[in-house]
């Protein structure tokens, strides 16, 4: 996936197809969801803060300067969950996980969340004019996280000028597509729309 700085998986998010991807087991994905139940999102994002304790998962993923790397997870459910490494100063731009819920976690260093605090149509656009006071933005220490409903439109960065960032993602159900936004002012414009061949 394509970012505003540099490629970056949604915070929430996935990779890009230009990153370094294995996949690895997680021990915490066996207990979130019992029976087979869809996961909800208390349950993603019990996940995802118990998988940022995971030191020695934490440690595995390969840190890269210029661009970000990630690791697929087995998620809870049948959930969809990465571990991505940020580089200083990268981030996803604009962009939401259609009909999915989700939850991320920072596993090391911080990152920053602006979001929009409005539910977007879901077909039929290309720009759209923001409402005044519809932003959110949010810092997301080590050990901080957050879940979001369908249709999260955010973006996340890593502000730091020298630390890598890491954290923890998780999507139920898997996601379907992602539409990435720019925006100028209040004027938001659908640039395009991801399936997950993009990214997989």
């Amino acid at each position: 996936m394509s970012s505003a700085h540099s490629a970056v998986p949604t915070a929430g998010s996935v990779p890009s197809p230009s990153s370094t991807s294995s996949t690895v087991p997680s021990s915490a994905a066996s207990a979130a969801s019992s029976g087979g139940a869809a996961p909800t999102i208390a349950e993603l994002l019990e996940f995802v803060r118990r998988t940022a304790r995971n030191e020695e998962l934490i440690a595995s993923l390969p840190l890269d300067p210029e661009g970000r790397t990630w690791i697929r997870l087995d998620g809870p459910g049948g959930s969809e969950a990465w571990l991505i490494g940020w580089p200083p100063g990268t981030g996803t731009g604009w962009h939401d996980h259609a009909d999915s819920i989700g939850a991320f976690t920072t596993a090391a260093g911080a990152l920053k969340e602006h979001s929009l605090a409005v539910r977007l149509p879901t077909d039929g656009w290309k720009t759209l004019e923001l409402t005044d006071g519809v932003d959110r933005s949010r810092e997301l220490a080590t050990g901080q996280g957050r879940a979001f409903g369908q249709n999260h439109v955010h973006e996340v960065l890593n502000e730091s000028e020298d630390v890598h960032a890491v954290s923890v993602h998780a999507y139920y159900p898997p996601l379907p597509r992602i539409r990435r936004f720019s925006r100028t002012g209040a004027v938001l414009r659908l640039e395009q729309t991801e399936s997950p061949e993009d990214w997989q």
